[in-house]
């Protein structure tokens, strides 16, 4: 206890008296770095460099995973933030456990499963993600809270100071930060908060300049100062509230906004769960991720369980992406008919998760053909080789952005953290006066029923969780961190980790060559969208005769991941060059 005491009085000294900066620095953008101390891994090179920092001053890998996921509001708004959630999970290398906290945001107690249906008919998906009705009970600020309160070493105030400092001081705007505030112009621009924020003088900011957002860090001040109840009862409550019932539309905008139902007792009723790791066996690694809400883990486990009756390492590439690709079109048909907001549903999870059932789906793979998709689910109750129900389970439209950090200590504790607003941008409306982006995660729900007659655990309830694919994944071996592994992208999450699990474990490429390998992303569907890379490849080609078919889409994921080598240094990898490239870094080099 004394030891814990003295790294917070030590972290209250350094980080509530940041550094006098006389202008932005940006630090580099690194996708490998290797050493000793702790690493993190993000997508932004602020943010990485304050989780390093925070290490660096005594802080273990929870201060330091909070910190940057704070920073990541900052600088990465339009994938993550205060208006959002996510899924963490800890490994705590004194007892071995694996621990995790579903921080999902819920829909409102007024919502039932017509949220989205308007005159017998489901919105059109674009109408609802813009609007106050996608917009969730924001569970990212509670789960940092909780995350520290079980596993941390300071207090919430200490830990978001940085970023505080940051978002006040500003940050240099990058390529990939302009992009997406162009690519959402049209509908930033129809809200007055947003356009403020993001569109000064009706353009977004220019590449090189400093952006700063003094409202956010007076938000985060708040934040820290109530404990969260501003947020969850109190004045910044009642402004995401207002903001939800009446948003703030810009006069002679045309867009059809509808409003939402949250209300400020929908804030203060909500809570992080904690939930049962999932965990499976993979050629002698122990791999854990997160449970329903989210399908990550049951997916990515049932693929992965899947896979474990063929030997990849001896097959050619074009076989080995054969078999990946048709384990994760059979796990999305059973993920889809089975997974839901384990409060509302009955979700099997040890069965979904069974090599039984993994043996009776992976029974059906033809090595010399594609499966016809979407193909139907299994039923893991009842797992009778080559069987599957009479309906098929197609993979309904969702958005692709979000974010993920890795981070590991001294001490080789370990964090793995997948945190979003959902669609790039959220629901597109920012918090007049507070500066941030609320969420528009409840277009995750089934807006109707995906197949008819057959029950849907996705469809929105009052106080209900939306099916996630989050997938923040932590691999042991014999009981010791091998490595952490993530990546945002919606539901392609789910394929991404797969696709990088496989590469690094079976094929045995480096971790930083499993994360730039070209990727495809099968989700039970008759085509399967593809990088550009991928599509000029001879595997490709390969697997074109054997009757795949592809479309080309860009960017899939951008993934972050720490390995410990044998040697007790720590290896941290982030995406060379999607999304612009990550920032990996290490405390200590060499």
């Amino acid at each position: 206890m004394l030891l814990r005491t003295g790294m917070s009085l030590v972290l209250t000294t350094v980080l509530l008296t940041p550094t006098a900066h006389a202008g932005p620095a940006t630090p580099p953008r690194l996708p490998e770095q290797t050493g000793h101390g702790g690493a993190v891994s993000s997508v932004d090179p602020d943010a990485t460099q304050i989780g390093i920092d925070v290490l660096r001053r005594g802080g273990n890998a929870v201060d330091a995973a909070v910190a940057t996921a704070a920073a990541l509001g900052v600088t990465d708004p339009f994938s993550a933030g205060i208006g959002g959630g996510g899924y963490f999970v800890y490994y705590d290398a004194h007892t071995g456990r694996v621990s995790t906290l579903d921080g999902r945001e819920t829909a409102p107690h007024a919502a039932d499963e017509n949220l989205f249906v308007e005159n017998g008919s489901p919105l059109p998906f674009a109408e609802a993600m813009t609007s106050g009705l996608a917009v969730g009970v924001p569970g990212t600020p509670r789960t940092w809270q909780q995350a520290l309160r079980k596993w941390g070493t300071t207090s919430l105030r200490e830990a978001m100071a940085p970023a505080q400092d940051l978002a006040r001081r500003g940050f240099v705007v990058d390529q990939t930060f302009q992009t997406q505030i162009a690519n959402n112009a049209d509908r930033f621009g129809d809200f007055t908060s947003t356009r403020d924020l993001f569109l000064p003088g009706g353009k977004p900011p220019a590449v090189g300049s400093v952006f700063r957002n003094p409202e956010l860090a007076d938000t985060y001040r708040e934040l820290a100062r109530t404990g969260l109840a501003s947020l969850h009862g109190g004045p910044i409550g009642r402004d995401v509230v207002r903001t939800v019932q009446h948003p703030p539309v810009m006069p002679g905008a045309t867009r059809n906004v509808r409003p939402g139902k949250m209300s400020l007792l929908d804030l203060a009723r909500y809570r992080v769960e904690e939930r049962q790791a999932t965990h499976v066996g993979y050629r002698g690694l122990d791999v854990y991720s997160t449970g329903p809400s989210s399908g990550g883990g049951t997916t990515v486990g049932e693929a992965l369980n899947i896979l474990e009756s063929t030997d990849l390492s001896k097959m050619s590439d074009v076989d080995h992406l054969h078999r990946f690709i048709e384990a994760t079109k059979l796990s999305f048909a059973d993920r889809n008919r089975w997974v839901g907001d384990p409060r509302y549903s009955r979700v099997p999870t040890d069965a979904l998760l069974s090599q039984r059932f993994a043996d009776s789906r992976a029974c059906l793979i033809n090595p010399g053909a594609v499966l016809p998709a979407p193909v139907a689910a299994g039923d893991p109750h009842d797992p009778r080789p080559c069987g599957a129900a009479a309906q098929a389970s197609p993979t309904r439209q969702d958005a692709e952005n979000t974010t993920h950090l890795v981070v590991t200590d001294r001490w080789g504790n370990a964090v793995s953290y997948t945190l979003t607003v959902e669609a790039e941008g959220g629901s597109g409306i920012v918090v007049p006066g507070r500066g941030f982006l609320l969420n528009n995660e409840l277009t995750d729900f089934s807006f109707v029923p995906v197949t008819p007659g057959v029950p849907d655990p996705n469809l929105p309830g009052p106080g209900k969780r939306s099916r996630s694919s989050m997938a923040p994944t932590i691999v042991l071996d014999r009981g010791e961190l091998a490595f952490v592994v993530g990546s945002p992208g919606g539901a392609t999450i789910i394929t991404t980790v797969t696709q990088i699990l496989t590469l690094h474990v079976d094929r045995k490429l480096s971790l930083l060559d499993a994360i730039r390998a070209p990727r495809a992303s099968q989700r039970n569907s008759a085509v399967t969208p593809a990088e550009a890379a991928f599509l000029a490849s001879a595997q490709a080609e390969g697997l074109g005769r054997l009757g795949h078919r592809f479309s080309q889409v860009a960017d899939i994921g951008a993934a972050t991941a720490i390995e410990r080598l044998p040697d007790g240094r720590w290896r941290a990898v982030a995406e060379p060059s999607r999304r612009g490239g990550g920032a990996a870094r290490v405390v200590r080099t060499g």
